[in-house]
Protein backbone atom coordinates (compact mmCIF):
# COMPACT_ATOMS: atom_id res chain seq x y z
CA UNK A 1 0.00 0.00 0.00
CA UNK A 2 1.41 3.60 -1.02
CA UNK A 3 1.94 5.90 1.52
CA UNK A 4 0.14 9.33 1.82
CA UNK A 5 2.96 11.78 1.10
CA UNK A 6 3.34 14.50 3.16
CA UNK A 7 1.53 18.14 1.92
CA UNK A 8 4.00 20.10 0.12
CA UNK A 9 4.27 23.95 0.93
CA UNK A 10 2.31 24.86 -2.21
CA UNK A 11 -0.67 22.61 -1.06
CA UNK A 12 -0.42 24.31 2.66
CA UNK A 13 -0.69 27.68 0.87
CA UNK A 14 -2.99 26.92 -1.36
CA UNK A 15 -5.34 25.20 1.19
CA UNK A 16 -4.75 28.32 3.75
CA UNK A 17 -5.99 30.89 0.98
CA UNK A 18 -8.81 28.60 -0.32
CA UNK A 19 -10.32 28.05 3.92
CA UNK A 20 -10.65 32.21 3.81
CA UNK A 21 -12.07 32.51 0.95
CA UNK A 22 -14.59 29.14 1.80
CA UNK A 23 -15.40 31.44 4.71
CA UNK A 24 -15.73 34.79 3.55
CA UNK A 25 -18.46 33.14 0.98
CA UNK A 26 -20.30 30.64 3.35
CA UNK A 27 -20.57 33.97 5.30
CA UNK A 28 -22.27 36.23 3.03
CA UNK A 29 -24.42 33.24 1.84
CA UNK A 30 -25.72 33.00 5.20
CA UNK A 31 -26.97 36.15 5.35
CA UNK A 32 -28.33 36.49 1.87
CA UNK A 33 -30.47 32.65 2.35
CA UNK A 34 -31.57 34.76 5.49
CA UNK A 35 -32.79 37.87 3.76
CA UNK A 36 -33.83 35.75 0.36
CA UNK A 37 -37.52 37.08 -1.11
CA UNK A 38 -37.51 34.90 -4.06
CA UNK A 39 -37.73 31.12 -2.95
CA UNK A 40 -35.59 30.35 -6.49
CA UNK A 41 -33.25 32.42 -5.68
CA UNK A 42 -32.81 31.56 -1.70
CA UNK A 43 -32.80 27.44 -3.06
CA UNK A 44 -30.08 28.23 -5.47
CA UNK A 45 -28.23 29.90 -2.56
CA UNK A 46 -28.99 27.55 -0.01
CA UNK A 47 -27.68 24.74 -2.37
CA UNK A 48 -24.30 25.84 -2.90
CA UNK A 49 -23.89 26.57 0.61
CA UNK A 50 -24.55 22.65 1.39
CA UNK A 51 -21.98 21.86 -1.51
CA UNK A 52 -19.10 24.18 -0.07
CA UNK A 53 -19.88 23.60 3.91
CA UNK A 54 -18.44 20.18 3.87
CA UNK A 55 -15.73 20.96 1.69
CA UNK A 56 -14.69 23.79 4.02
CA UNK A 57 -14.51 21.07 6.56
CA UNK A 58 -12.49 18.72 4.42
CA UNK A 59 -9.93 21.18 4.44
CA UNK A 60 -9.65 21.60 7.80
CA UNK A 61 -9.35 18.38 8.76
CA UNK A 62 -6.62 17.87 5.58
CA UNK A 63 -4.72 20.56 7.91
CA UNK A 64 -5.28 19.26 11.20
CA UNK A 65 -4.06 15.59 9.75
CA UNK A 66 -0.39 17.24 8.85
CA UNK A 67 -0.17 18.51 12.07
CA UNK A 68 -1.21 22.27 10.90
CA UNK A 69 -3.33 24.85 12.91
CA UNK A 70 -6.23 25.97 11.21
CA UNK A 71 -6.46 29.44 10.32
CA UNK A 72 -9.29 31.43 12.38
CA UNK A 73 -10.51 32.59 9.14
CA UNK A 74 -14.76 33.89 9.02
CA UNK A 75 -16.66 32.79 11.81
CA UNK A 76 -20.44 33.46 13.20
CA UNK A 77 -19.01 36.29 14.71
CA UNK A 78 -18.55 38.10 11.13
CA UNK A 79 -22.14 38.35 10.83
CA UNK A 80 -24.67 39.68 11.85
CA UNK A 81 -27.92 37.80 10.71
CA UNK A 82 -30.58 39.73 12.30
CA UNK A 83 -29.47 43.10 10.25
CA UNK A 84 -31.98 44.48 8.05
CA UNK A 85 -31.81 43.63 4.37
CA UNK A 86 -28.73 45.87 2.48
CA UNK A 87 -29.21 45.18 -1.25
CA UNK A 88 -32.23 44.44 -3.36
CA UNK A 89 -33.33 42.71 -6.72
CA UNK A 90 -31.22 40.45 -7.21
CA UNK A 91 -28.05 41.53 -5.67
CA UNK A 92 -27.65 38.60 -3.81
CA UNK A 93 -27.34 35.66 -6.98
CA UNK A 94 -25.13 38.73 -8.98
CA UNK A 95 -23.15 38.76 -6.27
CA UNK A 96 -23.29 35.22 -5.85
CA UNK A 97 -21.99 34.68 -9.32
CA UNK A 98 -19.22 37.23 -8.94
CA UNK A 99 -17.87 34.94 -6.15
CA UNK A 100 -17.83 32.35 -8.64
CA UNK A 101 -16.07 34.15 -10.65
CA UNK A 102 -13.14 34.62 -8.21
CA UNK A 103 -13.38 31.01 -6.93
CA UNK A 104 -12.65 29.75 -10.94
CA UNK A 105 -9.56 31.47 -10.95
CA UNK A 106 -8.86 30.73 -8.10
CA UNK A 107 -8.96 27.14 -8.22
CA UNK A 108 -7.23 26.87 -11.49
CA UNK A 109 -4.18 28.58 -9.88
CA UNK A 110 -4.38 26.45 -6.84
CA UNK A 111 -4.86 23.19 -8.94
CA UNK A 112 -1.80 23.87 -10.71
CA UNK A 113 0.13 24.24 -7.54
CA UNK A 114 -1.14 20.85 -6.23
CA UNK A 115 0.45 17.29 -6.56
CA UNK A 116 -0.76 15.13 -4.14
CA UNK A 117 -3.75 13.25 -5.44
CA UNK A 118 -6.26 13.69 -2.81
CA UNK A 119 -5.23 17.59 -2.81
CA UNK A 120 -6.01 17.86 -6.73
CA UNK A 121 -9.78 15.58 -6.34
CA UNK A 122 -10.27 18.50 -4.20
CA UNK A 123 -9.99 21.17 -6.55
CA UNK A 124 -11.22 19.14 -9.04
CA UNK A 125 -14.57 18.91 -6.82
CA UNK A 126 -14.61 22.48 -5.90
CA UNK A 127 -14.10 23.50 -9.71
CA UNK A 128 -16.97 21.16 -10.75
CA UNK A 129 -19.68 23.11 -8.39
CA UNK A 130 -18.30 26.33 -8.90
CA UNK A 131 -19.27 25.91 -12.64
CA UNK A 132 -22.36 24.42 -11.74
CA UNK A 133 -23.46 26.83 -9.91
CA UNK A 134 -22.19 30.01 -12.21
CA UNK A 135 -24.31 28.33 -14.51
CA UNK A 136 -27.18 28.13 -12.42
CA UNK A 137 -27.09 32.20 -11.12
CA UNK A 138 -25.86 33.12 -14.58
CA UNK A 139 -29.57 31.99 -16.02
CA UNK A 140 -31.52 32.82 -13.22
CA UNK A 141 -30.24 36.67 -13.46
CA UNK A 142 -30.78 36.37 -17.16
CA UNK A 143 -34.84 34.76 -17.03
CA UNK A 144 -35.03 37.56 -14.09
CA UNK A 145 -33.85 39.88 -16.55
CA UNK A 146 -31.62 41.26 -13.95
CA UNK A 147 -28.46 40.58 -16.69
CA UNK A 148 -28.58 41.57 -20.24
CA UNK A 149 -26.86 39.72 -23.02
CA UNK A 150 -24.00 40.77 -24.63
CA UNK A 151 -24.35 42.31 -28.07
CA UNK A 152 -25.04 40.42 -30.94
CA UNK A 153 -23.17 41.15 -34.45
CA UNK A 154 -23.67 39.73 -37.88
CA UNK A 155 -22.15 36.26 -38.12
CA UNK A 156 -18.61 36.23 -40.33
CA UNK A 157 -18.93 34.69 -43.79
CA UNK A 158 -14.99 33.85 -44.26
CA UNK A 159 -11.29 34.18 -42.64
CA UNK A 160 -8.64 35.61 -43.31
CA UNK A 161 -4.88 37.15 -41.53
CA UNK A 162 -3.53 40.40 -40.57
CA UNK A 163 -1.49 41.87 -42.78
CA UNK A 164 -1.67 45.40 -42.01
CA UNK A 165 0.47 47.00 -39.59
CA UNK A 166 -2.20 49.84 -38.66
CA UNK A 167 -4.77 47.14 -37.47
CA UNK A 168 -2.60 47.47 -33.69
CA UNK A 169 -2.79 51.30 -34.19
CA UNK A 170 -5.06 52.86 -31.70
CA UNK A 171 -3.85 56.10 -31.40
CA UNK A 172 -2.70 58.48 -33.89
CA UNK A 173 -2.79 61.85 -35.13
CA UNK A 174 -6.10 61.64 -37.33
CA UNK A 175 -7.80 60.09 -34.59
CA UNK A 176 -8.75 57.03 -36.68
CA UNK A 177 -9.12 53.98 -35.07
CA UNK A 178 -10.43 50.74 -36.60
CA UNK A 179 -13.41 48.91 -34.97
CA UNK A 180 -13.10 46.81 -31.91
CA UNK A 181 -13.07 43.12 -32.51
CA UNK A 182 -15.44 40.58 -30.67
CA UNK A 183 -12.46 39.82 -28.50
CA UNK A 184 -11.91 43.57 -27.55
CA UNK A 185 -15.65 44.02 -26.59
CA UNK A 186 -15.68 40.80 -24.39
CA UNK A 187 -13.12 42.52 -22.36
CA UNK A 188 -14.47 45.74 -22.08
CA UNK A 189 -17.85 44.37 -21.51
CA UNK A 190 -16.74 42.00 -18.48
CA UNK A 191 -14.85 45.17 -16.89
CA UNK A 192 -18.41 47.16 -16.68
CA UNK A 193 -20.64 44.14 -16.04
CA UNK A 194 -18.23 43.13 -12.85
CA UNK A 195 -17.71 46.70 -11.45
CA UNK A 196 -21.31 47.76 -11.69
CA UNK A 197 -21.88 44.93 -9.12
CA UNK A 198 -18.90 46.42 -7.23
CA UNK A 199 -20.07 49.74 -6.96
CA UNK A 200 -23.07 48.38 -5.88
CA UNK A 201 -21.02 46.25 -3.67
CA UNK A 202 -18.89 49.34 -1.96
CA UNK A 203 -22.51 51.52 -1.78
CA UNK A 204 -24.06 48.30 0.77
CA UNK A 205 -20.10 48.09 2.56
CA UNK A 206 -19.53 52.34 2.55
CA UNK A 207 -23.92 52.80 4.59
CA UNK A 208 -22.61 50.16 7.04
CA UNK A 209 -19.01 50.00 7.73
CA UNK A 210 -18.33 51.29 11.24
CA UNK A 211 -14.66 52.41 11.13
CA UNK A 212 -13.66 56.14 9.05
CA UNK A 213 -10.17 54.28 7.86
CA UNK A 214 -12.34 51.59 6.43
CA UNK A 215 -15.25 53.93 5.09
CA UNK A 216 -12.34 56.16 3.27
CA UNK A 217 -11.47 53.22 1.42
CA UNK A 218 -14.83 51.61 0.11
CA UNK A 219 -15.76 55.21 -1.17
CA UNK A 220 -11.86 54.73 -2.81
CA UNK A 221 -13.26 51.74 -4.67
CA UNK A 222 -16.07 53.28 -5.26
CA UNK A 223 -14.76 55.89 -6.87
CA UNK A 224 -12.30 53.45 -8.68
CA UNK A 225 -14.85 50.92 -10.41
CA UNK A 226 -17.29 54.44 -11.58
CA UNK A 227 -13.99 55.29 -13.09
CA UNK A 228 -13.88 52.27 -14.97
CA UNK A 229 -17.40 52.37 -16.22
CA UNK A 230 -16.86 55.68 -17.50
CA UNK A 231 -13.66 54.99 -19.30
CA UNK A 232 -15.23 52.07 -20.50
CA UNK A 233 -18.47 52.98 -21.82
CA UNK A 234 -17.15 55.96 -23.30
CA UNK A 235 -15.12 53.42 -25.51
CA UNK A 236 -17.69 51.03 -26.67
CA UNK A 237 -19.97 54.95 -27.33
CA UNK A 238 -16.97 55.83 -29.75
CA UNK A 239 -17.87 52.47 -31.28
CA UNK A 240 -20.99 53.03 -31.72
CA UNK A 241 -22.02 50.26 -28.81
CA UNK A 242 -24.73 50.96 -25.88
CA UNK A 243 -22.64 50.08 -22.79
CA UNK A 244 -24.48 47.06 -20.88
CA UNK A 245 -26.65 48.15 -17.99
CA UNK A 246 -27.41 45.98 -14.98
CA UNK A 247 -30.83 47.49 -13.26
CA UNK A 248 -30.51 44.91 -10.13
CA UNK A 249 -28.53 45.94 -7.10
CA UNK A 250 -30.74 48.77 -5.32
CA UNK A 251 -28.96 49.70 -1.86
CA UNK A 252 -31.85 49.83 0.93
CA UNK A 253 -31.71 52.25 3.76
CA UNK A 254 -30.29 49.99 6.06
CA UNK A 255 -27.23 51.26 8.24
CA UNK A 256 -27.12 47.81 10.46
CA UNK A 257 -23.88 46.55 9.37
CA UNK A 258 -24.30 42.35 8.44
CA UNK A 259 -20.71 41.91 8.22
CA UNK A 260 -17.74 42.53 10.11
CA UNK A 261 -15.03 45.30 8.94
CA UNK A 262 -12.47 42.38 8.80
CA UNK A 263 -14.92 40.23 5.95
CA UNK A 264 -15.55 43.42 4.33
CA UNK A 265 -11.92 43.73 3.61
CA UNK A 266 -10.99 40.11 3.15
CA UNK A 267 -14.04 39.97 0.89
CA UNK A 268 -12.68 42.86 -1.45
CA UNK A 269 -9.95 42.00 -1.31
CA UNK A 270 -10.50 38.90 -3.13
CA UNK A 271 -12.36 41.03 -5.25
CA UNK A 272 -9.04 42.77 -6.34
CA UNK A 273 -7.35 39.72 -7.18
CA UNK A 274 -10.31 38.96 -9.91
CA UNK A 275 -10.34 42.54 -11.05
CA UNK A 276 -6.21 42.40 -11.34
CA UNK A 277 -6.17 38.80 -13.19
CA UNK A 278 -9.06 40.15 -15.60
CA UNK A 279 -6.61 43.06 -16.13
CA UNK A 280 -3.86 41.26 -17.14
CA UNK A 281 -6.05 38.97 -19.43
CA UNK A 282 -7.36 42.23 -20.82
CA UNK A 283 -4.13 44.03 -21.49
CA UNK A 284 -2.40 40.51 -22.99
CA UNK A 285 -5.39 40.24 -25.66
CA UNK A 286 -6.24 43.33 -26.72
CA UNK A 287 -4.60 43.76 -30.42
CA UNK A 288 -5.66 47.85 -30.47
CA UNK A 289 -2.46 49.57 -28.25
CA UNK A 290 -4.93 52.19 -27.19
CA UNK A 291 -7.23 49.06 -25.34
CA UNK A 292 -4.06 47.90 -24.24
CA UNK A 293 -2.76 50.84 -22.18
CA UNK A 294 -6.72 51.47 -20.76
CA UNK A 295 -6.88 47.98 -19.42
CA UNK A 296 -2.88 47.85 -18.46
CA UNK A 297 -3.78 51.51 -16.41
CA UNK A 298 -6.81 49.30 -14.57
CA UNK A 299 -4.70 47.04 -13.54
CA UNK A 300 -2.19 49.23 -12.18
CA UNK A 301 -4.62 51.14 -10.44
CA UNK A 302 -6.57 47.76 -9.10
CA UNK A 303 -3.34 46.85 -7.51
CA UNK A 304 -2.19 49.91 -6.04
CA UNK A 305 -6.34 49.66 -4.20
CA UNK A 306 -5.63 46.52 -2.99
CA UNK A 307 -2.31 47.01 -1.91
CA UNK A 308 -3.33 49.64 0.20
CA UNK A 309 -6.36 47.96 1.39
CA UNK A 310 -3.65 45.03 2.37
CA UNK A 311 -1.80 47.35 4.41
CA UNK A 312 -5.03 48.61 6.21
CA UNK A 313 -5.98 45.11 7.25
CA UNK A 314 -2.54 44.56 8.45
CA UNK A 315 -2.85 47.84 10.58
CA UNK A 316 -6.09 46.62 11.93
CA UNK A 317 -5.04 43.14 12.78
CA UNK A 318 -6.98 41.66 10.50
CA UNK A 319 -4.44 40.10 7.94
CA UNK A 320 -4.35 36.56 9.24
CA UNK A 321 -0.42 35.44 8.71
CA UNK A 322 0.08 32.79 5.96
CA UNK A 323 2.45 30.01 6.88
CA UNK A 324 6.04 30.38 7.14
CA UNK A 325 8.44 28.76 4.69
CA UNK A 326 10.09 27.11 7.96
CA UNK A 327 12.27 24.04 5.83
Amino acid sequence: MNEQPKMSSTELGALWMTYHKKGVILRMLEYFIEKADDPKAKDLMSGLWKEIHPKAIEIKTLLENEGSAVPEGFTKKDINLEASKLWDNGFDIMFSRILKQVSMGIYVLHLTMTYRKDIIKLYKELTEITETYYDHFTQYLIEERFLSRPNYVTMPKSTGYITDKNYAKGTNIMGNKRPLNTVEFGVLYRYIETNITGMQLMDGFIQTTQDEDVKKYFTKGRELAKEIISETSDILLENGIQPPATPGGTVTSSTIPPFSEKLMMFCNYLLGGLAIGGGGFGAGFNLRNDLQIKTGIFAKDEFEYQREGTKLMMSKGWFEEPPKMNL
